[in-house]
């Protein structure tokens, strides 16, 4: 009994492990045509693939001024932050997430929406295998092709389109800041008329993209 469960075990793992390392393998050549999120979507799919040459750099430089300000130095997992969230969670209030861009796109590609330990462990296992496999560029790309960007709208293009009436690939400074801004909750944030706070934050972002832009943050992309 007991090695008859080993044994499934062991093929259960090995043919996880084969399936996981030939969807990242082929996504990193391929667009990707579906995530869960987009599935469990009551409000519909608007997507629109682009690759990342027809992405506004600011649109880049955004993400990064608002999620992941060391995206370009980390390997995956930035620690500081995962430290400082851990720490503010338990003292209670807001929780306070520490995901990088890199284990954003691998929960977005992969896996499915919500917390628990044996989601953020699968998280954690294609992070290290999109470092290895895809590389910053495709990640980036990824990642703005696959996020939700409003409801029943995902990626930058369609978000462009639907906020701005233009392809991403034309993105003002404030467009693309208001757009990062609203990215943690797109359905509920503002991003054609922010105001207060969100407001606030989306000029912040805006500011900070010019400090990407100075000091090479967004390097690792455009190698």
């Amino acid at each position: 009994m007991i090695r008859s469960l080993t044994r499934f075990l062991f093929k259960f793992l090995v043919g996880f492990i084969g399936l996981s390392l030939a969807l990242v393998l082929l996504f990193k050549f391929v667009p990707v045509p579906v995530t869960a999120t987009m599935v469990l979507d009551g409000n519909g799919i608007t997507k629109d693939w682009e690759p990342l040459s027809q992405i506004d750099r600011n649109m880049v430089r955004a993400v990064i001024a608002a999620e992941d300000g060391k995206f370009c130095t980390h390997d995956g997992f930035d620690r500081e932050a995962i430290e400082t969230a851990m720490r503010e969670n338990a003292q209670g209030g807001r929780i306070r997430g520490g995901s990088t861009i890199s284990q954003q796109t691998a929960k977005n590609v992969f896996l499915w929406q919500g917390g628990g330990y044996f989601r953020k462990g699968l998280e954690a296992y294609f992070t290290l295998l999109i470092e290895k496999i895809w590389g910053k560029r495709r990640i980036v790309e990824v990642y703005l092709n696959v996020a939700e960007t409003g409801i029943g709208t995902y990626g930058a293009e369609a978000g462009a389109k639907r906020y701005f009436g233009k392809s991403a690939s034309s993105l003002t400074t404030l467009e693309a800041a208001r757009m990062a801004a609203a990215l943690p909750l797109p359905k509920k944030r503002s991003v054609k008329n922010p105001s207060g706070w969100l407001r606030g934050y989306g000029n912040t972002i805006s500011a900070r993209i010019g400090v990407v832009a100075r000091d090479g943050l967004d390097s690792c992309v455009y190698q």
